[in-house]
């Protein structure tokens, strides 16, 4: 799959026959999202052309939000390698700024998708919004279509039980400590990749050694202690309780995922690993002292084991 970043820099001689295009955000790829990619897939198959996805980094609602974005579910890294495990041609992810707000409906169409991406095709969904004060829809792209020689195909949503499955449900699940709500709509288990860094060794001068984790994320989707399942380190996933959040009792303001891996005891500095959330166990505390941290602590390795245990079975 071909990254890129600017208009100037697509391969222009794999779009030369034209493109199956779709555009969204597409932070944590659930059911609802890969439904569209594969309708973009099949239609690239059927006729020919190549598969683009195009999304912004920032997110448009990360350069909204000012100093209070949402939580991102996926970053960036973790976003290119899930699209790129699905076989699309393209992933054009320019840089979302003020000309990018600024635009028209009908010259992000012309310029962008048509002239710049080749679309023969565009897939959306049916709640698709784009360009300046989102004036733009899929009744848009289906007026523009005749006119600029490209179809329009728009995906129904995809449901999760009663709840329709997006990015915005998601993080309410996760932020409810909902895992299997937030599993239910993601396809499978709510994940975040990082690489294991030193920490300040507070884990293990407690009995707890934890691989640290930088979150890379002006805000996490989920907070509080759970029961995890780690790739990355051997060929099967390693059991483990973690904490996502500050450590209070410590004073400890900065955010940080920390993993206590079960009969685990190797150097990992350094590796990369992808954490699964599997249940939520509690919320963040603050202990009076170490020794009701260590007591609680104990408690939460136990309830994980068993809910892995329970899981696995």
């Amino acid at each position: 799959m071909h990254l890129v970043r600017h208009l100037i820099d697509l391969p222009h001689s794999l779009l030369e026959r034209g493109s199956a295009v779709t555009i969204g955000a597409y932070d944590g790829l659930h059911l609802g999202h890969r439904a569209l990619l594969e309708a973009v897939l099949e239609k690239a198959r059927d006729e020919g052309l190549a598969s683009v996805v195009m999304s912004f980094e920032p997110m448009p609602k990360e350069f909204f939000g000012g100093d209070s974005p949402p939580a991102r579910l996926m970053r960036f890294r973790e976003k290119y390698e899930a699209l790129s495990e699905l076989g699309l041609d393209v992933f054009y992810c320019p840089r979302f700024s003020a000309p990018m707000r600024d635009i028209t409906a009908v010259d992000f169409v012309r310029q962008i998708l048509v002239h710049g991406l080749h679309a023969r095709h565009i897939v959306v969904g049916d709640d698709f919004r784009f360009a300046r004060r989102r004036e733009g829809s899929i009744d848009t792209l289906e007026t523009l279509g005749p006119v600029l020689d490209f179809g329009v195909e728009g995906t129904p949503s995809v449901m999760a039980g009663q709840v329709r499955a997006s990015s915005t449900a998601i993080r309410a699940a996760l932020e409810e400590g909902d895992c299997r709500l937030a599993r239910e709509m993601l396809g499978r288990y709510y994940s975040m990749s990082g690489r294991v860094i030193r920490g300040r060794q507070v884990g293990r001068e407690l009995g707890y050694p934890t691989a640290n984790v930088d979150l890379r994320r002006r805000q996490s989707a989920v907070d509080g202690i759970f029961a995890v399942r780690v790739h990355g380190l051997s060929s099967r996933p390693i059991d483990g309780v973690a904490s996502v959040g500050t450590r209070p009792t410590f004073g400890i303001e900065k955010p940080v995922l920390e993993v206590h891996l079960f009969d685990f005891s190797r150097d990992i500095y350094g590796a990369y690993i992808r954490v699964e959330f599997i249940e939520y166990i509690r919320g963040v505390e603050k202990f009076s002292d170490a020794d009701e941290l260590i007591l609680q602590m104990h408690r939460d390795a136990d309830a994980a084991r068993r809910i892995l245990a329970r899981q696995a079975a």
